[in-house]
């Protein structure tokens, strides 16, 4: 089965992440490729972090390519609408059936300051424009000489400041034409709990995110720079008190994928990196022998 039929099946899924690098060297992917055999799928990101890198829609025929089925991550910051609706009919002949829709950070937070955001669509009217692909016609209802059949996903904050207002999005999305959800890093578990027991009337799959956290210093950095992001005290004294917190991040998520796993329709483990400690999170949280 593929990740839509797990999904839609109601299959508790596991996706990955990979982000390009700066340049055409694409090694790191091809090993990345070989530390995340056996998830269900595994998401490509957009210019992450609003920094150049390879791009998504190459980077996932390169999973293709390599028998791992990607999920297309598409930004709303960089093109217009045109420009999306050209790349997602290209996706979906180079056999692209996935993608993931979300807004992406301003260009003043990457590495080229001065570019000019796009932001011709939000999230939700290009969520709504990919379920109008996938009805035959472009966004001025234009017909296409066939249509796609995108999986469409979109994103969630459960730690958002207004949980009301972060539903409310969601509802947006979901009557948009989203169909599942991942979600931002979970680290307090019953934040993730209050935000499941008020989306669980939308009747969507949720995929928690999942982010290792590498050393207290980067626990603290995403506490006071990411919003939305609640990492509990005592997880940042286990990694200041670690002689190993490289092993502690790991097995702190593990054990946050066991808390959630009973709550939610899979887990989306965001690596940044650690792609070669993805199968020790996995065997150590039960999902895999």
């Amino acid at each position: 089965m593929n990740f839509r039929e797990k999904l839609l099946a109601g299959q508790f899924v596991v996706t990955g992440e990979i982000a390009p690098k700066k340049g055409v060297d694409i090694s790191g992917i091809i090993e990345a490729i070989k530390h995340l055999r056996g998830v269900d799928a595994v998401n490509v990101t957009d210019n992450q972090r609003a920094c150049v890198r390879l791009s998504s829609l190459a980077a996932s025929k390169i999973l293709l390519d390599n028998g791992v089925e990607p999920i297309y991550q598409l930004t709303c910051r960089d093109r217009n609408r045109i420009a999306l609706q050209s790349d997602l009919l290209g996706a979906w002949i180079l056999g692209i059936k996935n993608v993931l829709v979300i807004s992406g950070d301003h260009p003043s937070l990457g590495d080229h300051p001065y570019a000019k955001p796009v932001y011709d669509l939000d999230s939700v009217q290009l969520i709504s424009t990919i379920k109008g692909l996938n009805q035959g016609q472009d966004l001025e209802g234009n017909k296409l000489n066939q249509p796609a059949d995108y999986l469409i996903g979109a994103a969630a904050n459960p730690g958002a400041d207004d949980l009301d207002a972060e539903i409310l999005k969601v509802e947006k999305k979901i009557l948009s034409g989203a169909v599942f959800l991942q979600t931002q890093a979970v680290y307090d578990v019953e934040l993730f709990k209050t935000f499941m027991e008020k989306v669980k009337p939308l009747g969507i799959p949720v995929l928690a995110g999942i982010v290792p956290l590498k050393s207290a210093k980067m626990a603290s950095f995403m506490n006071e720079n990411i919003p939305g992001i609640h990492v509990p005290k005592h997880l940042i004294q286990e990694l200041s008190d670690s002689d190993n917190p490289t092993q502690a991040g790991i097995v702190q998520a593990a054990k946050i994928i066991k808390d959630v796993k009973k709550h939610c329709n899979g887990i989306h483990l965001m690596s940044l990196g650690w792609e070669d400690k993805v199968q020790e999170i996995l065997q150590k949280a039960g999902l895999r022998q």
